[in-house]
């Protein structure tokens, strides 16, 4: 293998792993109650998370490795490092309790990257089998960074015990999640979500302390009004023969 030829191999591995050094840096931030910088350095590590799977594609290093490794990523990142935040700002107060639904939060994530690396050639790629485990963890870190712009929110620490409950829980259903990829709603409506892209883009820049939470809220719950408008026709998206891999 010549020189260029491993440095394109190691190229997405490398943004793989800090995607990975941000999840550690969250879990020390929160142990040290910096709990804003645990947050804001978890969106750092989504943004490596989405840059390795694209370098790989453009660099033609895609591999089982890559795969496995950005999976293990993940459940640091989007699963251990959130789980262990809002059990630090909230639900340590609620004792045995708040550690049983941190940890609820973190098997789910690990069930649901798990089942997408078992049906990743099985499923339709224009929607996640679930909520995905990166939208998720924005979902609780944008609690976190909505608290820190409106503090009265720490008053109702009881909404965080039903809110990464069900954050949870959305990782391990089969209700369909857009994902964009060769999407007719794309292809049909380019220039408006082009330019909803780019507002919502800029909103976020502007507004990151209310965007993340407004933004994934909006998400889901979009998602969920349209999966059960269009139940019907999603009866049968997320099956397969187990026939057809033999």
């Amino acid at each position: 293998m010549t020189q260029a030829k491993r440095l394109a191999f190691f190229l997405p591995n490398i943004f793989t792993g800090l995607n990975m050094a941000c999840g550690f840096a969250s879990l020390i931030f929160s142990s040290r109650g910096m709990h804003y910088e645990a947050a804001m350095i978890l969106i750092l590590g989504a943004i490596f998370d989405s840059v390795d799977g694209r370098v790989a594609r453009l660099t033609g290093t895609s591999s089982n490795f890559g795969e496995q490794f950005d999976s293990l990523s993940d459940a640091v990142s989007f699963g251990v490092a959130p789980a262990f935040l809002i059990y630090q700002k909230y639900l340590i107060s609620y004792g045995r309790l708040g550690a049983v639904v941190a940890f609820i939060y973190l098997l789910c994530g690990a069930l649901r990257l798990a089942r997408f690396n078992a049906n990743i050639s099985k499923v339709r790629s224009d929607f996640f089998q679930g909520l995905p485990s990166p939208g998720a963890a924005m979902g609780i870190l944008g609690l976190v960074l909505l608290a820190d712009r409106f503090p009265i929110i720490d008053e109702y620490s009881g909404f965080a015990l039903i809110y990464t409950g069900l954050y949870g829980i959305l990782m391990i259903t089969t209700i369909p999640f857009h994902s964009f990829k060769n999407s007719e709603l794309v292809r049909r409506h380019k220039r408006a979500m082009l330019f909803i892209f780019f507002i919502s883009a800029a909103l976020t820049v502007i507004y990151y302390r209310i965007m993340f939470f407004v933004g994934m809220a909006s998400y889901v719950l979009i998602s969920l009004i349209y999966y059960f408008y269009k139940i019907k026709e999603f009866g049968d998206a997320f099956e397969w023969s187990e026939e057809a891999d033999s």
